[in-house]
């Protein structure tokens, strides 16, 4: 695992800070094809997804192994328990190839925090959280224009039907801001930051055990036990995060696409 320790000569313990998020160049430094780790852990991911589902529609089979009803069961969870149940089994299914992308791609780069020799989220730096909330926003709005026109889209979504004029003063630029900004922003912060919140926790309970069982006193040796407990119960906990907050940005994703082609908002 690579830990946030600085090379003064002081040694001891050096807590994680944010500049483990803009690691230095490791190749090409200086050049147009520089790349750092944060890159480097987001190019294994993808390649890794492309493998997969390659392998995967390659060898498929009428009676699938363990490894195609694996896919099998991703994709089915997206299909039925995302497109068809939010969106609806009519308007659902054209949707479905989005968010089967969105929901692999999110997992993929958020497990990368806990896989040994990357022990980084892809999603940690905001970047590529704020390209896959433009995404979603693209085909939201997209989708709302088509269903409804430019004229019904923005009317149906700065007007909620059923509320006194008057209010409307107040009203609209609220929903302007949740629509045009909000919802877009929201999806890529909350991404980002529970891969941040992650990596952080999990740096410091490592970095306190290599500081407790190598650099300590022999009577603090057992706190080195104590915070690789910790390391290893959180790293649990963020397998569970990484999965849970690919399943928040695709449902999200859906809701918002029911919204924009719904005859009401």
């Amino acid at each position: 695992m690579i830990l946030p320790f600085s090379g003064d000569e002081g040694g001891g313990f050096h807590a994680p800070t944010i500049a483990d998020f803009f690691p230095p160049p490791v190749l090409f430094e200086g050049t147009m094809f520089e790349l750092n780790r944060m890159q480097f852990v987001r190019l294994v991911a993808a390649l890794a997804l492309v493998i997969v589902f390659v392998v995967a529609a390659r060898r498929a089979k009428l009676v699938p192994g363990r490894f195609q009803g694996a896919i099998e069961m991703v994709l089915d969870f997206v299909r039925v328990n995302v497109a068809e149940d939010i969106i609806g089994k009519d308007k659902g299914g054209k949707y479905v190839p989005l968010l089967t992308t969105i929901f692999c791609a999110v997992l993929a780069f958020n497990i990368t925090g806990i896989i040994p020799g990357l022990n980084i989220a892809g999603t940690a730096l905001v970047g590529l959280p704020i390209m896959l909330a433009l995404w979603v926003y693209v085909m939201y709005l997209g989708a709302g224009v088509k269903a409804h026109g430019v004229g019904g889209f923005l009317k149906a979504s700065l007007f909620p039907p059923g509320v006194p004029p008057f209010l409307y003063v107040l009203l609209t630029p609220v929903e302007f801001l949740t629509v045009f900004i909000i919802r877009p922003a929201t999806l890529a912060i909350r991404l980002m930051a529970n891969m941040v919140a992650g990596h952080l926790m999990l740096v410091l309970c490592f970095s306190a055990t290599q500081f407790f069982l190598v650099e300590s006193g022999p009577g603090m040796k057992a706190f080195g036990a104590l915070t690789f407990v910790g390391g290893l119960a959180i790293t649990l906990f963020e397998m569970f995060v990484a999965a849970l907050q690919a399943y928040i940005f695709v449902v999200l994703a859906a809701v918002y696409l029911s919204l924009s082609i719904s005859d009401e908002h």
